[in-house]
């Protein structure tokens, strides 16, 4: 019997390795379907890690934004609490930016007793004026539009002018400036209250360039808005006292 054991002992060691090969596919295959799966999971929790990144980041920005409107809210306020007279906030519903008009449009109208050439204000200074009011809605003629004329002083100086738009620059700049008027880059012009159409005081804009050509009549000075037209969300609609 032992005898026997160890003959069928002997005779199983040639068919181990046949086992072994014939096991080796199914073996392999196991394996590769293991990598495989283990390849799709992690494809996926990518995915989806992304997609929880771009989540994230899309709130981040928003809570951002949210911040910045608040604290623009904020200083629209501050602005409004050193006007004497009537105002009300208002935003702006569209924009009409073309090289020879810009304006805006606002969500507020006759309902709310807006008024032909009220004044209009950002947080930083002087947007426009109100030139066509509907039931609901009011267009306003920004500072930078071609039309638009302001009476302005030097802050530093006291000189006066009038600031005009250009339009397709954004810029402001003064006319018939004398050769002789001191007006220095980085000067900043207030509305000087002549004309009715503003009130005295606000900014209007900041020089950024004077030009003094020989052969010309006038200086050509440039001055940059003090609002921010391009990115101004929230306006200040001011009454003038005859219209309080």
């Amino acid at each position: 019997m032992t005898a026997f054991s160890s003959i069928k002992a002997w005779l199983s060691l040639p068919v181990a390795p046949i086992q072994f090969i014939v096991n080796l596919p199914a073996q392999w295959i196991g394996d590769v379907r293991t990598v495989i799966n283990t390849h799709d999971n992690l494809i996926s929790e990518n995915l989806r890690l992304r997609s929880d990144q771009l989540l994230l980041q899309s709130r981040l920005q928003r809570l951002i934004a949210i911040e910045s409107e608040n604290n623009y809210l904020k200083s629209l306020m501050q602005s409004a609490q050193k006007i004497k007279t009537k105002t009300l906030i208002a935003e702006l519903l569209a924009v009409d930016s073309e090289p020879f008009m810009n304006q805006v449009i606002l969500d507020k109208g006759a309902r709310n007793n807006v008024y032909m050439g009220q004044p209009v204000l950002d947080a930083s200074g002087v947007m426009g004026q109100v030139v066509q009011v509907g039931p609901i809605t009011s267009r306003v003629l920004l500072v930078s539009d071609p039309h638009s004329g302001i009476a302005v002083q030097d802050v530093r100086t006291g000189t006066r002018a009038v600031a005009v738009g250009e339009g397709y620059s954004g810029k402001l700049r003064l006319l018939y400036v004398s050769k002789t008027a001191d007006i220095q880059p980085g000067d900043i012009f207030m509305t000087s209250g002549l004309g009715d159409h503003y009130p005295e005081g606000y900014p209007v804009g900041k020089v950024i360039n004077v030009n003094s050509n020989p052969t010309a009549q006038f200086k050509e000075v440039m001055l940059e808005p003090s609002a921010h037209l391009d990115n101004s969300r929230q306006v200040l609609l001011i009454w003038m006292e005859q219209h309080a």
